[in-house]
């Protein structure tokens, strides 16, 4: 059965991971900022609707393994992040489960 586009996700797409070693009000600005404008220039450079609502829906069940991760849940984990294709969430997801796990 071949899914519709908006459920299917073909991987390889360029990302950005930004770190820092305090989130403040002023940081988490401008990264909402940044995020936005650069969601909507690439939109408009590859034509895509980069509103589209089966999209974010899309994005939601693909991070919510990551989600469980994070909060240390792995039974609700769906597949686990340290696949060889995804060595650098695998890698952030440890630093941060590192840094929380006293707290």
């Amino acid at each position: 059965q071949r899914l519709g586009s908006h459920k299917a996700s073909p991987g390889n797409r360029p990302n950005t991971i930004i770190t820092m070693e305090k989130l403040t009000p002023s940081h988490l600005g401008a990264l909402v900022a940044l995020y936005e404008h650069k969601v909507f220039a690439q939109s408009v450079i590859w034509g895509i609707n980069a509103f589209d609502q089966w999209g974010v829906e899309l994005g939601k069940q693909l991070s919510s393994p990551i989600l469980a991760a994070l909060k240390g849940n792995t039974e609700d984990s769906q597949a686990p992040i340290d696949s060889p294709t995804d060595a650098t969430t695998a890698y952030w997801c440890e630093q941060f489960i590192e840094i929380h796990k006293d707290g």
